[in-house]
């Protein structure tokens, strides 16, 4: 059998019962055991998008005015840059639990090798940590809808969808980031993933639009994920609702789940060698 082909099969096992194994429950269950004394680890994360909001939202907010919007319109600059950074919260919140702890995990605590000595197979452990991952990212972009919320930074109804479209952002992120995570060799390889993130936080018209690049770099950032993240949430607030957003969607999906078929054949293989 063909390496590609086992690769297949083993997606086709894993892929269908996303985010409902009840065995892969019980190490979501394990990771809230293990952060319950330490819970404002997981919270740390959600202040740095929301400074970012008071700080460049409300500040340089207060000198840029308005701003053209998804559909063209003039918006506040505040109300655009807030669903990206919710986007954002997302994006990290994923990304942080299904890089940094399932590296440790898997190189130094070992701590699927003792999962694998359950009932739980090595799929169960791929959901698991996924869905975990996206956890966290929802509990970030929850929070910070409610500060939205709070500081008038939703402008239609349409936003009832934000956080479930927070939740595509981090699963198609933690599937990717345990995908990435298990061709990581130590630590010094995680500064590559930094590189990757700060550009895509960046530059993913989250501060301003992206026709003010030139063309041809509009095209490269038009293909980039949290772009389209961007793009769905800011959509879903300012009530620029269109078409366009089942790409949005359709992309995070499948970015998603092509991540996750990888992380279940590279665990498998990393596991079970």
């Amino acid at each position: 059998m063909t390496d590609a082909h086992h690769q297949a099969t083993l997606a086709l096992r894993v892929l269908p019962p996303l985010l409902t194994s009840r065995r892969a429950g019980r190490l979501v269950e394990r990771n809230i055991m293990v952060y319950r004394r330490t819970w404002m680890v997981i919270f740390s994360g959600f202040f740095e998008p929301l400074f970012y909001l008071l700080g460049i939202g409300f500040g340089i907010g207060t000198l840029v005015g308005t701003i053209t919007g998804p559909e063209g319109q003039a918006i506040p600059y505040t109300l655009y840059v807030a669903p990206a950074l919710m986007a954002s919260s997302a994006m990290n919140g994923a990304i942080y639990d299904s890089t940094f702890n399932v590296f440790f995990k898997l190189r130094y605590a070992k701590t699927y090798d003792a999962v694998l000595a359950t009932p739980l197979g090595i799929g169960d452990v791929a959901i698991g940590e996924i869905t975990w991952a996206l956890l966290r990212g929802s509990i970030y972009a929850a929070g910070f809808i409610v500060v939205m919320l709070a500081l008038g930074l939703v402008a239609s109804p349409w936003a009832v969808f934000a956080l479930p479209a927070a939740m595509l952002i981090g699963f198609a992120f933690a599937a990717v980031g345990v995908a990435v995570t298990t061709f990581v060799r130590s630590w010094r390889d995680f500064d590559l993933v930094q590189i990757v993130l700060l550009p895509l936080f960046l530059f993913s018209a989250t501060f301003y639009p992206i026709s003010v690049y030139p063309e041809p770099l509009q095209i490269v950032v038009a293909l980039t994920p949290l772009y389209h993240g961007v793009s769905l949430l800011r959509g879903l607030t300012t009530g620029a609702v269109g078409p366009y957003m089942l790409i949005n969607a359709g992309y995070l999906l499948l970015m998603g789940l092509i991540g996750l078929a990888i992380a279940a054949a590279r665990l498998e293989r990393a596991l079970l060698k």
